[in-house]
Order: C-alpha cells, then structure tokens, then sequence
C-alpha cells in the first residue's frame, strides 16, 4: 500500500517538475519525491523536519490550515513565510474522498510555478494541475480504503475490550480473522496495548493509522465508557457515564492480570471529568521488549489528535506541561497534561482486556506523577500499580478536608513530607520553606485531618490517600 503512494507522489512530482511530499490530514508523513538540485533552501526547515521526524508539528499544522486547506476542494497556493520556515512558496493539492478530506499532496515552487493556472471561480485549471488533481484523487481512495479498514479493526479491538469473559474468546477469534486478512498480524507474536490520555474525539471522520512500525490497530473511547464488571455484563452507556468518574473503568475495577475488582466508596464524587483516551494494538519483536510500544506511544503523544486534547483540556503544548514545579511535587494532577501507559506483553488476544486496564492505569499514574515520565510501563508503576486501583480519596472522611482546593499548598507539604520518609529537613528543602514554616503546615495537616503523622498508619493512610487523589 505504502509503495503505491510512493509511485503515486512521484507522478505529481514529475508532472510538475516540482518536490512534492503526500501527509494524511494530521500531517503525518506518508511519502516524499525526490529533491534535485543544488539550492540548499528548497529543503526549508519546515519540509526538512516532516520528512526526518515523519510529521510536521501542531504549530505548523495550524499556520498552514490557517489558509483554509482542509476545506478546499482545488488546489491553493501557499506563499512563502521566512519568520514561519517556509522558504519556499507550496501549491497544495487536497486529498479527497467522497467529500472528505484524507491528507495533502506538497509541491514546493522555485519559482516556476508561480504563473500555473490553478483554476477555480470559472477558470480552468492548467492541465498539469488537473492531471495531479486526478492523481491525488487516486490517492484519496487508497486512503479511503486504509482508513476503513482501520475503523473496522478498531471496532473489533473495542469490542474485544469491552466484551463480556463469556464472549471474549469470539471477540478475540473475529479480530484475529481481520488482522490476518489485513497481513498485519502473525499468530504467536507478543503483544501489548498502549493508552493515550486524552485523545481528542471530535473528529469523527474515519482517518487511517499513522505508519509506524507495530502499530497494528486502535481504537478511541469516549469518555466514561467502561468495561465490563466481574459478572461479565457491559454496563450501559448512561450507567458507564456516571460510574466512571476518573478513569474510563467501571465503579470498583481492579487492575490485576485477571481482572479482580477492587473496593468502592458508594457516593463517590468525581474529582475531574473523565478524559477520551485512545486505545492502541502494537504489535512486539520480543515478549521482553517493548520498545516498539514506546515509539507508538511517543509518536501518538506528539500528534495533533493528542496536542487538541491537552488543549480542550486547558493545557495547550506539546511538553505535557511538566515544569520544575510539578517535578516539585505540586500534589494536584494538572487537568490538561497529557501521558501514556503501556501494559505487559501477551501472545493471546484474549488477554488483551486485561493488558488494556494495566494500560490505563499507567497512563493514570504518568499523568498525576511526572517523575514517571510521559510514557509509563506498567510493570516499573512500583507502588502505582496497588494505588490505581484505590477508590476515591474524597471519599475518606479523615481526608477528604485536606483535599478542598483552599487547602493545596497544605496537601502538596504534607504529600512532600512523607516521599521524603519524614525527614523535615530534606522536605523544607525540597518545598524551598523554612523547617519552621514546615512545622507550622504539618500542624495544620493534623488538626485538618486528625491524623497523627507519628503514627505509621496515619501516615500510610494519608500518603496513600494524597497519591491517589491525582490519579
């Protein structure tokens, strides 16, 4: 499929005398021509980063949309723009399907293109111009067609994710069947899932996988949609809604490889409204290496669908906005930041479920804990793996005061406090605040909650609660 887009390319290229590269409409790089030449600034540095990183950046996404492109049906001209890192001039052909827009054909113009007729409002287009027209409507339906198959695959992974322990052995049988008709998959190869968290959702047209190596499936689920409960019944969507608070998991779902629930609090209270995270199926070369995992995960982490989400979410930017300050333990997970979490590897499809909570979970806890990093395994969560699957923290009613937003400057001394093992003077220096002042703050935690921060239980109560508050 790939080498089709390839020779696809190179006939635009030649047929106009002009570079040209073909992206699909997240700007992910899918194939590029030749450039011939001795002028270093036909590479400028916004077609020189696409092609060494295989994707053109949010920022750049955005100025070039600014034209209008993914709303044209002919082809548009793009001036240069120095300060922006366009060197060169771009006539842009819009890949379309059926009306949908699946990504965008590049020409870079030295010069010679400037007077090419690119029709529109009653002029025809110079026939150059239709013929790479008609060409990258070839190339739309090749990814028309990727892109459903994609859809279908995703839908048989969400299915299997979803299904009930009595139908998973169907579920896992009938994408084992799409995935071998689509030569992605091998039986007996390791697995493993990657969750993406947020993922933006609002784009709802079918769009094809990046190409990256493993990625064999995915699929985005909105948010509160939960999985199946220990009895094997999938809850409905309006009771998904309300009992995932956090998550994306049913009331109570534990996290163990089968699958056991945990403990809930009846009338919790959701901490923040519940993220759209995406689901994705990677393919691994060994059961002991997950590096292809986390290529995916980086990749999707870097992409538009991820940077619109953490942007919704009031947090815009590609860095998941860790600062110094949240490496400072500033005890309250940042509403907008944006993680990914990988779980063990499986050769069943089977158990797949299983790997997508352990997925989930890391996801959770690299999004509330930044020294985890914005991908997290979940087998190196170490005590994240016991706290993801706790109920609510608000719920507690020792520590449900010290939570209220009044009083976070208090939560992050005293969550400060005990990852330093109690030990006041590493924690003033880590708050950058005089022990006094630590003194006088751990005072108030105790009269807030009634604990008793000599008490190891108090203490492990209280650490636990103010760990999972975040998640």
């Amino acid at each position: 499929m790939r080498g089709d887009y390839q020779q696809l390319v190179d006939e635009i290229s030649s047929a106009l005398s002009a570079p040209a590269t073909l992206e699909d409409r997240d700007f992910g790089l899918i194939a590029f021509g030749a450039h011939e030449g001795d002028d270093d600034e036909v590479m400028d540095p916004v077609r020189t980063r696409s092609i060494l990183q295989r994707r053109s950046s949010a920022a750049v996404r955005a100025w070039f949309e600014a034209f209008g492109i993914a709303r044209a049906k002919t082809a548009l001209r793009i001036p240069p723009d120095p300060a922006a890192g366009v060197f060169k001039g771009r006539i842009c052909l819009p890949v379309r399907h059926r009306g949908i827009v699946h990504g965008y054909v590049w020409l870079l113009d030295d010069g010679h293109l400037t007077d090419l007729a690119l029709g529109g409002e009653g002029t025809p287009p110079d026939p150059r111009i239709a013929q790479a027209m008609e060409t990258a409507a070839r190339i739309g339906a090749l990814l028309a067609d990727e892109a459903r198959a994609g859809s279908e695959l995703g839908d048989l992974l969400r299915e299997l994710l979803y299904s009930a322990p009595g139908g998973r052995a169907a579920a896992a049988a009938a994408l084992d069947d799409a995935l071998r008709d689509s030569l992605r998959f091998t039986p007996g190869v390791p697995l493993t899932l990657v969750a993406v968290l947020p993922w933006d959702t609002t784009d709802t047209d079918a769009a094809p996988l990046p190409s990256l190596p493993g990625l064999l499936a995915a699929c985005a689920l909105p948010a509160g949609a939960g999985l199946p409960d220990a009895g094997g019944a999938a809850p409905s969507a309006a009771a998904a809604t309300v009992a995932q608070p956090r998550d994306g998991r049913p009331e109570g779902r534990g996290t163990g490889s089968e699958g056991a629930t945990g403990g809930a609090a009846a009338g919790r209270t959701p901490s923040t409204a519940p993220a759209p995270v995406l689901a994705a199926l990677v393919r691994l070369r060994s059961p002991n290496s997950l590096t292809p995992a986390h290529t995916v995960a980086e990749h999707l982490l870097r992409s538009p669908r991820a940077s619109a989400a953490r942007a919704a979410a009031g947090r815009p930017g590609g860095d998941d906005g860790r600062t110094k300050r949240d490496t400072a333990r500033n005890g309250a997970a940042a509403a907008g930041s944006g993680a990914a979490g990988i779980g063990t590897a499986t050769q069943e499809l089977t158990d797949l479920p299983a790997a997508w909570r352990e997925a989930l979970d890391a996801a959770r806890a690299a999004r509330a804990e930044p020294r985890l990093g914005a991908v997290a395994q979940w087998d190196t969560l170490g005590a994240y793996r016991l706290l993801t699957a706790l109920p609510d923290a608000t719920a507690d009613p020792a520590v449900r005061p010290l939570l209220a937003p009044a009083h976070t400057e208090l939560a992050r001394t005293a969550e400060a406090f005990l990852d330093c093992a109690g030990q006041a003077g590493r924690t003033a220096q880590l708050l950058g605040i005089h022990r006094q002042t630590l003194y006088y703050r751990l005072g108030r935690v105790e009269k807030l909650t009634g604990l008793d921060l000599a008490e190891g239980e108090d203490r492990l109560l209280l650490h636990m609660a103010l760990k999972s508050a975040r998640l």
